[in-house]
């Protein structure tokens, strides 16, 4: 027996049947090849995260010391990598934990991969499209900023955001970043990021564009806002090639009280100023001197005259004479400071009691001298005349 006669399809069902077969096909592919890394730097609040390479994540180099901070290393791992588990990992309870493992694992390789050519690269991308958000501060004017930790050992502090222009550190503006480890992006990844693209980070010094030889000294860099065209200031090439080319917002809040300035003297009144305030030129960062004092004052008091601004207290500043302009507050180095301290003070009144019995006693002796021993009466001494 012969079988049922084919059916003719019409040419609009055949084109149906087509376009159904690619996207199955399509969307097959499509899963296949999402990974890992793909799936967790696209979940919500993952978006700071860039993907690392996986030749990075399979050198062991890059994994040195991280195997005694993750639990579970072998099976995170192979999570990362998308590797097939081995029949001994059926004994793990739960899923779940593998997951928390992965997290950290790639949390904590994300902070080494963002230190390399590679990393900075996928960095300054996301970077300069804004991923990452702006300033919250008005007068930064939606400036880009950068995530960075406070802490490179994970569960200290979450990942906090650092402006470039007003050099100070932010808590991201939504939620979702709450639970975002900082250690997943290091204290180290901020200064070299800028250091490697010095033209993305704010000159030191800024010149406000209205900025005349009439105004006194101490009202400049507080003009209104300028212009669009002139917003980063007039003096913007930084002559230091190692610095910050990008020019700087250097306008600062000042408040007022019916249309008068806060005095700067009141208990009360602003300190904005000293904070965030610049020079207008860069020949005024040669002025001054380490500790941010007028070289011309420091050279016009003589040496060993001990008095604001001399030599003497430039080495005793220096030199950790109560730690003051030390580059670094150690903890460890000022419990020894101050166990130096104690015990130079014990000594120090111990020799003031024994210098001051020797005195008491010489003045007994002018005072009352000693008799001499009389003959025939040894070891007996006569009466004070």
């Amino acid at each position: 027996m012969s079988g049922p006669p084919e059916r003719d399809l019409d040419p609009e069902e055949l084109e149906q049947e087509e376009a159904f077969d690619s996207s199955s096909q399509a969307s097959s592919t499509q899963t296949s090849t999402i990974t890992w890394i793909n799936w967790f730097t696209s979940l919500p609040g993952h978006d700071y995260f860039c993907e690392v390479h996986e030749d990075f994540i399979e050198d062991d180099f890059n994994l040195t010391g991280l195997q005694s901070m993750v639990p579970f290393w072998k099976e995170a791992l192979e999570m990362v990598l998308d590797v097939e588990p081995e029949e001994d990992s059926s004994k793990i309870p739960d899923v779940s934990i593998v997951e928390n493992s992965a997290e950290l694992l790639y949390g904590l390789v994300h902070q080494r991969f963002i230190l390399t050519k590679a990393g900075l690269q996928l960095m300054v991308d996301k970077y300069e499209q804004g991923h990452f958000g702006a300033c919250p501060r008005v007068f930064c004017h939606a400036t880009h900023v950068l995530p960075c930790g406070r802490a490179d050992m994970p569960g200290v502090d979450t990942v906090k955001l650092f402006c470039p222009n007003c050099g100070d550190i932010y808590a991201p503006p939504s939620s979702k970043y709450s639970g975002l480890d900082g250690a997943f992006f290091g204290t180290t990844f901020g200064p070299l990021f800028f250091q490697t693209y010095p033209e993305l980070l704010a000159a030191p010094f800024y010149a406000s564009p209205s900025t005349s030889s009439t105004q006194p000294s101490g009202e400049r860099g507080f003009s209104p806002s300028p212009s669009p065209s002139r917003i980063g200031g007039e003096t913007f090439v930084n002559p230091n090639p190692h610095g910050g080319q990008k020019a700087a917002l250097g306008r600062v809040y000042v408040p007022r009280i019916y249309g008068f300035k806060v005095s700067e003297r009141a208990r009360s009144g602003p300190r904005m100023k000293w904070l965030r305030e610049r020079p207008e030129r860069a020949e005024e960062l040669d002025l001054v001197d380490r500790l941010g004092r007028w070289k011309d004052q420091v050279e016009s008091v003589p040496d060993g005259m001990g008095g604001k601004g001399s030599r003497g207290d430039d080495d005793e500043m220096a030199g950790g004479g109560g730690g003051k302009g030390a580059l670094f507050d150690d903890e460890d180095e000022v419990e020894e400071d101050e166990e130096e301290e104690e015990e130079e003070e014990a000594t120090g009144q111990s020799t003031s009691a024994g210098g001051a019995q020797q005195p008491q006693a010489e003045i007994r002796q002018v005072i009352h001298p000693p008799v001499p021993q009389r003959a025939g009466v040894g070891g007996h001494t006569g009466g004070r005349r």
